[in-house]
This record gives structure tokens, sequence and C-alpha cells, in this order.
């Protein structure tokens, strides 16, 4: 069993890499993915655990993007870029590398985003919410993103957002910082085909993270088969060469259909749970939301074969 879809402290998980790396290996795992936003900066620590834990470790990272290609609609019918997250896997570590520049950029545009967020949110009413106070949910302050937003708000204002359960977290992401959000602020102006002329020549193989959530508002098996295909033969088109149909957030049945279509559109069917620790407190590493996940070992196979 394998898991390539995974976040720690460096991002926004609640495990270091070393707990991620331990508690892996007490799941029997053969080989993880550590795919933080935006940067590799939690590679050498990941892969020093892992090695103490004969686990396998690839190199990964997941990328916030937009799609201008299917546009998203506002609440007043406006299209709008539709913000995406790509895999990216096999990731050239070098600092001076043109793939870790185009990650640095998106760190410097999530940063500013940040700044913008803190305002927005000000505004609507969490005057006491300062980036120094989110800050404070986050190891790492290029790591700061949504869920240490999220904390700080519960913190500050729960007279706003109630008191935390699972439920209400998952709330306030769709009331307030997901795309349909009130205080929503877009991360970067950086496009799908931006990445994929980044990558080129680098042998690092692209695929598309939990596609439904990306694309689609209502994810029944009717909408998925009447609308993936198209999208799925664009990306494969434009140079995505996977797409994580084994994701750890849907069920069993919805895997199937998206394993099926993934097939059929010359893609390769990635797959991981999605961990982020507390943050997440209903997927588990491995196994995903449902408890039934299980990413095949020829997966990883597949992914090697793309780099060449």
């Amino acid at each position: 069993m394998i898991d390539l879809h995974t976040h720690s402290t460096f991002s926004d998980g609640s495990d270091t890499p070393a707990e991620l790396a331990e508690r892996a290996h007490h799941l029997g795992l053969r080989a993880i993915a550590l795919t933080d936003h935006d940067t590799t900066a939690s590679h050498d620590e990941m892969a020093d655990a892992c090695a103490r834990f004969d686990l396998e470790l690839v190199p990964g990272v997941e990328i916030s993007l937009i799609d201008t290609t299917f546009p998203r609609h506002a609440a007043n019918g406006d299209p709008q870029p539709r913000g995406v997250h790509l895999l990216a896997y096999f990731v050239p570590l070098a600092p001076e590398h043109p793939v870790q520049q185009f990650l640095a950029r998106l760190r410097r545009e999530r940063a500013e985003r940040n700044q913008r967020l803190v305002q927005r949110l000000r505004e609507l009413g969490f005057e006491r919410l300062t980036l120094e106070r989110v800050r404070a949910h986050a190891q790492h302050d290029e790591g700061v993103g949504r869920p240490h937003f999220a904390a700080a708000m519960f913190e500050l204002h729960p007279e706003i957002v109630g008191e935390r359960t699972p439920q209400t977290w998952s709330r306030l992401f769709v009331d307030w910082l997901g795309s349909t959000g009130r205080a929503y602020v877009p991360k970067t102006t950086l496009t799908l085909e931006d990445v994929v002329d980044v990558a080129r020549g680098s042998r690092t193989v692209l695929s598309l993270a939990h596609p439904l959530l990306n694309y689609l508002s209502d994810a029944s098996a009717a909408r998925v088969e009447a609308e993936m295909p198209a999208i799925l033969a664009s990306l494969r088109a434009r140079g995505i060469a996977g797409v994580e149909a084994h994701y750890g957030g849907s069920n069993a049945a919805t895997r199937a259909l998206m394993l099926k279509l993934t097939r059929d559109a010359g893609l390769i069917p990635t797959g991981g749970s999605d961990y982020h620790g507390h943050f997440k407190e209903d997927v588990s590493l491995g196994v995903g939301h449902s408890g039934d996940l299980r990413v095949p070992d020829e997966v990883l196979e597949e992914l090697r074969a793309a780099r060449d």
C-alpha cells in the first residue's frame, strides 16, 4: 500500500515529517509522497525519517494554480479563473532549478494573498484577527495557509463561526475561506500551462489532485460521467500525466468511476489520502476518509515509467 498525497507542518498538516514517516511505517505503507503546498522544504527531514523506517519517499509537492480553460462562475454569473491543485512527483530539489524558482514565486504570491485575506476578514467582522495570530497556528511562516486562518478564526471569533467541531470546521471553509466563500482571495495568477512549461524536461510527473473538488460542485455519478471526460481529455492534451482517481475523500463507488474515466482518458490514476493530521480529523493516513482507500503499488511504477 502507498500514499501519494500527504501534508506536514511545513504547510497545512499537523504532523512533523518524522511523525508522518513513523505513522506510515506503523500503518504498513511501502512508499509515501510528502506533498506540502508549494514547497519541498520538508524533503530533507522526511528523507531522513523514511530512511530510518525503510520507507520509500517520492519527492513531491502540491501546487496551487488556476485553470482558465474551465472557469468557474461567481454568484453574479461572471466567469472567473478556477483555482486547482496539481500534484508534482519526482520534483527537482536544487534551489536554482526552474521548478523550484516557480515554487518560490508561488510562495511569494501566497504571502501577499495572506495579507489581503487578513484585511478582507477584518472588514467582514473578524476585527481581532491579525497575521501574527494566524502564524501562531503554523510552525513555518512559508507554510501559512487556510487551515491556520480557520484555527485563528475559531480561537478569536467563536461568536461568528461557532464552537469548533468537525462540522463547523468544514462549514467555515464553505462559508468563508473556500472559492465560494465570502472572504475568498485567489492565491495566484499562474496557470496549469505555466507549470507544464516549467516542468518540461525535468522528469517531473504532474497529476491533478482531487479532481471532483477542483471542477464539480455536484459530484453525483451522473454529473461526473457527463462532465469529467471533457475535462480529463483537456488535461491530457495540455500535458498533465495523471489524475488522482484514488482520492481519500471519495467513497469507493466514486473512486471506481473516476478510475474508469481516468483510464479511458489515457491518464495515470494516482492516489492518496490527502492526510493533514488533526486539521482533517476525518481523514486517516493511507486509508482516507472512508477507511477503505487502497492505492495500488503499481501506480508508483506507472509514475516512474512516465518520467522517461
